[in-house]
This record gives C-alpha cells, structure tokens and sequence, in this order.
C-alpha cells in the first residue's frame, strides 16, 4: 500500500529454543496500516501476535520478509515508534512529571518546552495533580496512564501496544479503553494493539487482524463499521454482536484445527 504508514511484507520469524529446537513462531504475514488507524492483532495465546508486534517495534529482527515505517526499513528501536507493554513499566526512580519528560529530555527539548508538553499529556490522560507523586504509589491503571502519557511526549509515528490492559481488573479495563479512544480522538496517532480480548479489540479497532494458531498468519481481516466517537453502548448493539460472534468462530476453528493435527493447544 503506496500510503501505508506500517507495511509488514511477508514477514516469518523462525526461533531456535536452548534445547536446539527450531520453533517457527510467524510465517508468511503480510499487511498494511493507515495513517490514523487503530489496526488491533487478536488472537489466542501463543499465536505469534505479540511477536509481531515486537517486531515493529524493532526489538526483534525477522528472519525473513520486510517492515518499513513510513517507507523506512526498520532495523532497530526508535524513537518514531512509542511502546506500551503489558507490565507497569514507568521508571519507579522518577515522578509522574519526570517520567513523560524523559523522552523530550533526551532529545533535547528545551527544559519550558518539554514540561508544557508534559503536562498537557499528563492531563490529557486524566493525571493532573499527580505530576510530582512517584509510580510506586499510584494503581496499575494510573502507571499505564503514565506510559501512555509518556509515549505520547515523545510524538512518536506510531503507538505499539502489547496487552497494555491484560493485567487490569474488568471495571479499570473498560475505563482505559475510554481513555485510550479519547486519546486517540485528540492525537488521531496511527495505533497497532495487541489483544487476547475480542470485545476490546472491535471496541478499539478499525481493522481487526484475526490470527491462526502458531505459526501465526493472518487468517482474516475484518473492517469495524462502528462509527466514531464510540461509547459502551455500541458493545450490545447488534453489528459488534455480529462481528464478535464471527471472531470467535474464526478463533475457535483455529483452536480446534491444533487440537485435531496434535498441536498443544495455545496457552
């Protein structure tokens, strides 16, 4: 796709386990995202999402196909890219101010500009008055609020998530999707999210990439015809019931079709 701002080109990654064991974990996986997009990897576990995922990221070399960034190969991490994992990972030696300082800082931003900057994604996240506590003494969702925040500082191309709400009870989940579709309605950054959960996934998504059971492939791509700005009652209408039922026939197929050939079932 000429206008892709994330292109996957037949991407594989093959592991070689200590044992000498070769797991091929992702084969063959080709797709493009928008700019603006909110494109969402679901699937069981095991399936290779997170791989990928982390593959864009830069933290793992494929060992076949291509990924490029704006036209650009990626090779490595880099700052056009922000990444929110699943565990808390906001620094514990810094406060809530100086954590969503840290990426500006480092690129040098000047010391008024960044902490404008800081302080209008810190509110944007819903953290204002928290700026100079530390992230040992917030909750888990106000730390990935923190990460989010620090992400965004950074203005990066593209925001990769990996499970960013896995860990989260059921009530801080839903008000984190919230949050995260207000952020987007202000940033419009071009998301990649990885997700186990179906609801979540066509909650947040414009596309949703189903995969198969290791090697993970792209069995179906599926488009989101949920109008936006989105609220909760579009999760008992009756096109996200359509939709979650048919990923869940797709899944479940998947599943079903590793247990038949003698493949451990996805963890």
């Amino acid at each position: 796709m000429d206008n892709a701002k994330l292109d996957l080109r037949r991407v594989t990654m093959r592991f070689t386990t200590r044992r000498g064991d070769k797991i091929l974990a992702v084969e063959e996986v080709s797709f493009a995202i928008r700019p603006r997009e909110v494109a969402v990897l679901v699937g069981t576990s095991g399936c290779g999402k997170s791989t990928l995922l982390r593959m864009a990221a830069g933290l793992l070399r494929p060992t076949g196909g291509e990924i490029t960034l704006d036209g650009r190969a990626v090779t490595g991490p880099g700052a056009d890219r922000g990444m929110v994992f699943q565990a808390y990972t906001p620094f514990h030696w810094l406060t809530v101010q100086q954590n969503v300082e840290f990426g500006p800082r480092i690129k040098g931003v000047p010391p008024g500009e960044r902490s404008a900057v800081a302080r209008h994604f810190i509110g944007l996240v819903g953290l204002t008055g928290f700026e100079r506590v530390y992230p040992k003494e917030l909750s888990g969702g106000m730390q990935q609020r923190v990460a989010i925040a620090r992400a965004l500082a950074n203005d990066p191309e593209i925001l990769l998530m990996d499970e960013p709400f896995g860990a989260l009870d059921a009530q801080t989940r839903v008000i984190m999707q919230e949050l995260l579709l207000k952020v987007w309605e202000e940033s419009h950054k071009t998301i990649l999210f990885v997700t186990h959960d179906i609801d979540e996934a066509i909650f947040l998504g414009d596309r949703v990439y189903v995969m198969t059971a290791r090697p993970g492939r792209i069995k179906k791509v599926m488009d989101v015809p949920l109008p936006r700005p989105r609220t909760l009652e579009v999760l008992t209408s009756e096109p996200f019931t359509a939709l979650k039922r048919e990923v869940l026939d797709l899944i479940r197929e998947e599943t079903l079709k590793a247990i038949a050939e003698g493949r451990p079932a996805p963890r």
